[in-house]
C-alpha cells in the first residue's frame, strides 16, 4: 500500500530547488561578471570587423578603402552623401574597430572605450539605416558600460586600487 503524499512536501521541495537556483544566479550574475559580459559582446562585432580591414600593420586593404571610396554613404537628410576624405576615414575606422575593442576586454580607459564605440555605431547607423536593431543593441550596451564602469574585473580597476 502507497504512503500518501505529505501536503506541501513536494511544494516545498520545489521552492527550495527554484530558491537555491536564484541564489545561484545572484552569485554568478555579479555586477562585475555583467559588465565584463557587456564589454566582451561589444567588442566582438567592431574586432571582427576591424581584423577585416587590414592586410598587415597600418597597411589597409583595397577592400576597406573602396568600402568607403564607392560603397558606403552618409544617409543624412537631402543625401544619401560619400564619405569625406574616404582614405583617412577607413584609416580611423579601421584603426577604432581594433584599438577600442583591446581597450574594452582589458578594461582600460573603459568609458572612453564605449564611448567612441557609440559614437562609432551612431556613423554606423547613418550608414547602414535599416541595420538599427543590432545598431540599437550596440548603443544599450555602451550605454551601459559607461554608466556601469568596468567593474571589478579590469585593469581601471587595479589601477584605481594602486
Amino acid at each position: 500500500m502507497e504512503r500518501p503524499m505529505e501536503t506541501g512536501t513536494h511544494c516545498g521541495g520545489l521552492a527550495g530547488l527554484v530558491g537555491r537556483a536564484e541564489d545561484l544566479v545572484r552569485r554568478l550574475a555579479t555586477p562585475s561578471l555583467v559588465q565584463l559580459a557587456l564589454r566582451l559582446a561589444l567588442a566582438v562585432p567592431f574586432w571582427r570587423s576591424g581584423v577585416l580591414k587590414w592586410d598587415g600593420f597600418l597597411q589597409l586593404n583595397e577592400i576597406a578603402v573602396t568600402l568607403f571610396t564607392d560603397e558606403f554613404m552618409l544617409h543624412l537628410p537631402g543625401g544619401p552623401y560619400p564619405f569625406p576624405a574616404p582614405m583617412l576615414t577607413a584609416f580611423l575606422a579601421g584603426c577604432g574597430e581594433i584599438v577600442l575593442p583591446v581597450l574594452l576586454v582589458l578594461g582600460l580607459g573603459t568609458r572612453f572605450a564605449a564611448l567612441g564605440l557609440l559614437l562609432m555605431t551612431a556613423v554606423v547607423q547613418l550608414t547602414v539605416p535599416e541595420g538599427w536593431p543590432i545598431h540599437l543593441t550596440w548603443a544599450a550596451m555602451a550605454l551601459a558600460v559607461m554608466a556601469g564602469g568596468a567593474g571589478r574585473i579590469s585593469l581601471d580597476a587595479l589601477v584605481s586600487r594602486r
